[in-house]
């Protein structure tokens, strides 16, 4: 008996928009999310062709359960868990839209998608910044006295306040209120909008880039080219983001972190100033307060003077 054909993995000819699964997935997806999954897929597409295709050119509708199998064993030995299991997701949803399409049998896709998420490892990852490593970082930043230092300053001061590097990218100047500290955040992870308030010190870092920026509008952070000039507002990427401030703290000494440390520390500090669980969940923009709860890093202190409170007045014998 002779095995079924295979299709090609490269697409002969490109297909429309509206029939592109990857296309489709995409378009549905928030915009501070769209660059980081197209960026997956990118790369997933890369592994299945040696290369050759990217998102748009691989034939997503041949791929079968060799193929997802052999994704996901390359995944979990190149990537950590939560960035693996990203990627698969956005795998799976490309092969759901390949289906909903028709391009691909009910067989063939149940087969496909038919992969068990990686385990992660039940240490917490990330870590949370001690104060003085957050004031290092911004006394670096305006030490600095060039507009890539006002920027820095103010990126970091929109890090600080919870928001994730798509979101920060993804901000207009209109989605900054400097009277009341307002920060509109449209269209975050999951489609969420919300609303964060900038303490004053955070403000005074954004209204001083916006003294650079000027009034026109557009993204609130752009790149900025050499000899300081800001160029044609274009904005910036998460990956420069990271960059940024990998860069800052190596000049601040300051331990190696990830940007999304300053969600963990944003998180962290709500809890310890008193914030309920809820109200975290809000400001951070988190679906379940489940989501929220391992996002707190106060660690083992904050924990047993907790448990001080918890007073049985009972008295020492002499």
């Amino acid at each position: 008996m002779r095995a079924p054909s295979v299709p090609a993995l490269v697409l002969s000819e490109p297909l429309p928009l509206t029939l592109h699964p990857a296309a489709v997935y995409l378009d549905s997806l928030a915009p501070g999310s769209r660059p980081t999954m197209e960026q997956a897929l990118n790369a997933i597409a890369g592994l299945l062709s040696n290369g050759d295709c990217d998102a748009m050119t691989l034939n997503w509708a041949a791929l079968r359960y060799q193929h997802t199998a052999a994704v996901r064993s390359v995944l979990m030995k190149k990537h950590a868990p939560a960035t693996a299991n990203k990627m698969l997701c956005a795998l799976r949803r490309v092969l759901q839209e390949a289906f909903k399409l028709d391009l691909i049998s009910a067989t063939d896709y149940q087969k496909a998608v038919d992969l068990r998420s990686i385990k992660a490892s039940k240490k917490q990852r990330g870590r949370r910044l001690k104060p003085d490593e957050i004031t290092a970082l911004i006394r670096v930043c305006q030490a600095d006295s060039s507009p890539l230092g006002v920027r820095d300053s103010a990126l970091i001061a929109l890090l600080r306040c919870g928001l994730r590097r798509a979101e920060v990218v993804a901000l207009h100047l209109k989605d900054f209120d400097a009277t009341t500290g307002a920060l509109e955040i449209l269209s975050g992870k999951g489609e969420k909008d919300r609303t964060v308030y900038m303490p004053t010190t955070a403000i005074a870092a954004i209204s001083d880039w916006l003294t650079i920026r000027g009034s026109r509008p557009g993204p609130l952070l752009h790149p900025i080219r050499k000899g300081g000039f800001i160029g044609d507002y274009k904005r910036m990427t998460p990956q420069a983001v990271f960059m940024i401030v990998r860069k800052r703290a190596l000049e601040a000494r300051v331990e190696r972190f990830s940007p999304h440390d300053f969600r963990r520390t944003f998180c962290s500090d709500l809890f310890d100033s008193g914030a309920d669980i809820v109200t975290v969940q809000q400001l951070a923009g988190h679906t379940s307060p489940t989501t929220t709860a391992k996002y707190d890093r106060r660690g083992d202190e904050t924990k047993r003077k907790a448990m001080e409170k918890l007073d049985i007045a009972y008295i020492p014998r002499s």
